[in-house]
Parts: structure tokens; C-alpha cells; sequence
């Protein structure tokens, strides 16, 4: 990964000492560019976009960030890959719109196609994760575009007020934050949002008036009369729709064959490098998938990463073992202690950009600390829940919505407010009747926890309801009670903001939690 930041000053004034302070925002995000940095300023305009730098593809100076374009008319900061870019560059040579290329990277291959196609037809083309900003000299804007799905982060907000007021940008909220004049409160909307699902959703962020793009999204920015617009350029619920009126018409075998065939050519392509790269392995199917296509695709061994746990009913590294013995892999695993789950809890902000509640996120650090001792870039199997359907909340909404939308809401809603008056022990209670007279094929685990799931399912308006109430903690009132508490006095006076729970805000989150509801 790289990182990215840079401002657009308002006025003049505000542009006085850019170097230092670009260079003081490129300091937060050195862990995510070590090799090197770059900064370029504008001060005609008022502009000013920084770089730091993890090279990945075409590791000599040819891939220096801050990017001119050929013709001049772009500048580019940004962090990503593209995967197909060999592909978008032979488009380009094919069509004669390729310019006389200085390197092989694919921020070469990213600004060229901006140039020749324009930024909303070369994003369409655009297969891979990434977040830049893009400041076209001609017309005088600044751009800020994000992947399909969110996978790189990108964070914006005003900073300042007056002459100092500053338009500002980056990969990690505290680019924004350090700046000179930055008083934005706690958004406490957030705060609800995060202690009732676990994470804030996009485009909210902890701090109001700092804001995180939506995935799939241009935002333009001119001057501070204009304001910024934001569009996007892809609708994943589009995609989905259009994809359900053309069902897949093979069999199941060819299913099978089209799926594995995708997922090859996906996983090919994130294993463009021109440094060491290794794989995430939990022994699940996701990640043994990854690793089973990088074995197939790589003439070398593959090496892998897994972090264990002491306590058996936690551990999955005996099940990466045996897939990296099935599969060949070089292996490296690491028991995670007291100790190591201790020492990283203070790290943890310097890692994450804002305060989120997954629960695999020490263990994360930790087995991307340990590959990072033997490659610098590792793939993994997150998503592939999101992206097959594989939480329960999922099966659970498709399921039960189609009969469940045929009772009347008020009809449900009062049935949900009776048995919401049920305490935990009776939930329990229920569940050994219920297991009882399921026998050993009906068991649920944690049939409290997943009772008062599906009751608050009951208040649902749509199939989106349901699963977004699914997604909701249980215990949550009592947690936003617990943090009004904790609050300083200058926050209190804003309680109202978010005291009726059933109102946090269900806004989309640029990527779906990662802890499994199963």
C-alpha cells in the first residue's frame, strides 16, 4: 500500500508554508509508503499533493510519485493497483494513444488513460483497489476518486476558517486532523453508530465535517464558492440487478468450472509484483481458495502466514497447517500470546485511522507483522463472506423475508415488543426446549444472541432491514449509555443527537464487518 495527501488552500494565505505542513501530513501515513516520498506544489492555484511511497511495480524512479502526465494537463498522487493495467496499456498502443513510456508502473498506465479517455472512461476500464487524487491543470480542479468497493481508504474535510480555510485530503483521517485551524467536534452520530454495529459507515467518520468517500465516487473539487461534487461512476446495486436478469444458464459443473476460472484470473492478477509476495492462511475456504490458485499460478513456492491462539476452541492454524502440507506451501505461523495481544493495544491507533470493532484486528496486525519479515506483499481471503454470501445474516434475510413481508408491520411490531420483554435467561431457557425438540441435527449456538436477532427482524420495512437489523449488537443501549457517561462535559450538550437508537444511522459502510455472526 502507499498513502496520499495533499490541501487545496482557499486563499493565498493559506498556501504560505505548504511544503512544511504536506510534509508534516506525510509523516502520519510512513507506514504505508517507507521507500519513498514525494511532494508537489502549485502555488498559483493553491495546490498542494503528497505521496508516500511502497513500490510494488517498476521499482526504480520512473514510478516517483507525484505523476505528471505526458501532455502535462494531470498530476497524480495516488495508492493502488490496477490490476489489468498491461491490458489498459496495450489498449493504448492499439488505439495510438499511448505516450513514449518512462517505467512499467501502473500509475504510468492510470495517468495516460485519463489523459486519452478521460477520467470516468478510464475508471470503467479500471480492474483493482485504489484512492488518488487528480488535479487537472488545464480546468483548474482537483479530483479525489475511489475503487468499487472501498478497499483504499481516502478521507476529506475543510480545515480552518476564513483566509486560512484549506480544502483538505488523505489516506488516513489524521492528515486532516493535524492540520493548522482543525476544531471539527466528535460526531456523535458516529459514536452511535459505531458502539450499535460495530464501525462507522461511510460517508460519516468520528469527526463531523471530515468526511470518507463513498466507494465508487469522483468528488470535484474548483474553489470554495463551488463546493465540492461528488458523483459516482459505478453502482454496485445496479450491477447486482443486472446480473440477476442474466443468470448464469450452464450447469452446475459449469458453475463450477466458470467460477474456478474467475477466480484464477482475479487472483493471477493481484499477484502482479515485482517484489516478494506471500498469503494470509486460516485454514477456511476463502484463504485456502487464494492460496490454491497462487500455487497454480506460481512457478516458485508459495509462502503463507497464520496466526494461532493457545485456547483450542479459538485455533485455526492446525487447519492452515494442513492445507499449506496439502498444497506445498512455505509456512509460517506464529501463537499469539497474552503478551502480544497486550503490547499491540496501544499501537492500535497508529494503525487505524478511527475506532472500529472488528474483532480480528490485533490478530491482523500480527500476521501482517509477520509477513512483512518475509514479503512485502501478502494477499488474503477477506470478503469472500461479503461477496458469496457466507454470514448467516445473509441466508437468514433471503430466507424468511419472502414470508415474513406478508404479515402486517403492526402486526409484527407488536408481536416484537412482547417478546422483546423476554429476559436473556428466558431466551435461553426457550433455546433448551427448542434444541430439545430439534435433536442433535437442529442445534443452534448461542440461541439467545440469535433470538434476539431475529426478533428485532420482525420491525423490518424491507429485506434491507433485515439484515442491517441483524447487524445491530445486542447490548447496545446499555454501551451508548456507559459512553455518555464517559464524555467530557463539552460533548455532553450534543446527547440528543443520537439518543433514539432504532434512528443510528444504517448508512452502507464501505466494507461490511468482518467478525462471523455464525
Amino acid at each position: 500500500m502507499c498513502g496520499i495527501a495533499g490541501f487545496a488552500a482557499v486563499r493565498s494565505e493559506a498556501f504560505a508554508d505548504a511544503s512544511q505542513l504536506v510534509e508534516e501530513q506525510l509523516k502520519f501515513i510512513e507506514r504505508r509508503g517507507p521507500d519513498s516520498h514525494g511532494v508537489w506544489l502549485d502555488p498559483e492555484h493553491g495546490i498542494a499533493l503528497g505521496h508516500r511511497r511502497l513500490a510494488i511495480v517498476d521499482l526504480s524512479a520512473a514510478g516517483h510519485q507525484p505523476m505528471h502526465s505526458p501532455n502535462g494537463r494531470y498530476v497524480i498522487t495516488y495508492n493502488g493497483e490496477i490490476y489489468n493495467h498491461l491490458e489498459l496499456r496495450a489498449e493504448l498502443e492499439s488505439q495510438g494513444s499511448a505516450p513514449v513510456w518512462k517505467g512499467h508502473s501502473d500509475t504510468e498506465t492510470l495517468i495516460a488513460g485519463f489523459e486519452a479517455w478521460g477520467i470516468e472512461r478510464t475508471l470503467s476500464r479500471c480492474v483493482g483497489m485504489f484512492a488518488f487524487a487528480l488535479y487537472d491543470r488545464h480546468q483548474r480542479k482537483l479530483h479525489l476518486g475511489r475503487d468499487r468497493f472501498g478497499e483504499k481508504p481516502l478521507y476529506y474535510g475543510f480545515v480552518g476558517e476564513g483566509a486560512a480555510r484549506r480544502f483538505a485530503f488523505g489516506s488516513d483521517i489524521r492528515v486532516i486532523t493535524s492540520l493548522p485551524g482543525f476544531n471539527a467536534p466528535l460526531n456523535m452520530d458516529a459514536v452511535g453508530s459505531l458502539l450499535g454495529f460495530g464501525y462507522i459507515g461511510a460517508p460519516s467518520t468520528i469527526h463531523a465535517g471530515v468526511f470518507h468517500l463513498p466507494p465508487a465516487s469522483l468528488l470535484t473539487f474548483r474553489s470554495a464558492e463551488a463546493g465540492v461534487v461528488l458523483s459516482s461512476y459505478w453502482d454496485a446495486t445496479q450491477a447486482a440487478c443486472d446480473a440477476a436478469r442474466h443468470r448464469f444458464s450452464g450447469s452446475e459443473e459449469d458453475a463450477v468450472d466458470a467460477l474456478e476460472a474467475v477466480l484464477g484470473q482475479a487472483v493471477r492478477g493481484q499477484m502482479l509484483a515485482d517484489v516478494p509476495l506471500g498469503a494470509f492462511l486460516s485454514g477456511g475456504i476463502d484463504s485456502t481458495a487464494v492460496v490454491a490458485m497462487m500455487t497454480r499460478a506460481s512457478a516458485a513456492q508459495v509462502k503463507t502466514f497464520t496466526i494461532g491462539f493457545r485456547e483450542a476452541s479459538f485455533n485455526e492454524a492446525i487447519y492452515a497447517k494442513q492445507v499449506a502440507e496439502h498444497l506445498g506451501t512455505c509456512h509460517t505461523e506464529h501463537y499469539l500470546s497474552h503478551q502480544d495481544a497486550l503490547a499491540i493495544i496501544p499501537q492500535l491507533p497508529n494503525f487505524y485511522s478511527e475506532p472500529f470493532g472488528d474483532s480480528s484486528e490485533i490478530a491482523t496486525i500480527l500476521v501482517a507483522t509477520l509477513a512483512r519479515k518475509h514479503v512485502k506483499v501478502s494477499l488474503s481471503g477477506d470478503a469472500g463472506d461479503e461477496l458469496f454470501g457466507g454470514y448467516n445474516r445473509y441466508l437468514f434475510a433471503d430466507r424468511t423475508w419472502g414470508s415474513l413481508q406478508n404479515i402486517p408491520l403492526p402486526l409484527r411490531k407488536g408481536v416484537a415488543r412482547a417478546l422483546s420483554r423476554l429476559s436473556r435467561e428466558s431466551l435461553e431457557r426457550l433455546g433448551g426446549v427448542y434444541h430439545a425438540l430439534a435433536g442433535k441435527h437442529g442445534q443452534v449456538n448461542n440461541f439467545a444472541d440469535k433470538a434476539t436477532k431475529a426478533i428485532r427482524v420482525l420491525d423490518s420495512k424491507n429485506i434491507g432491514d433485515s439484515v442491517t437489523l441483524r447487524l445491530r449488537r445486542d447490548g447496545v443501549e446499555q454501551d451508548v449509555t456507559l459512553a455518555l457517561e464517559a464524555l467530557p462535559d463539552k460533548y455532553k450538550q450534543k446527547q440528543d443527537s443520537f439518543i433514539a437508537l432504532e434512528e443510528v444511522s444504517t448508512t452502507q459502510s464501505s466494507s461490511m464487518p468482518k467478525a462471523n455472526d455464525k
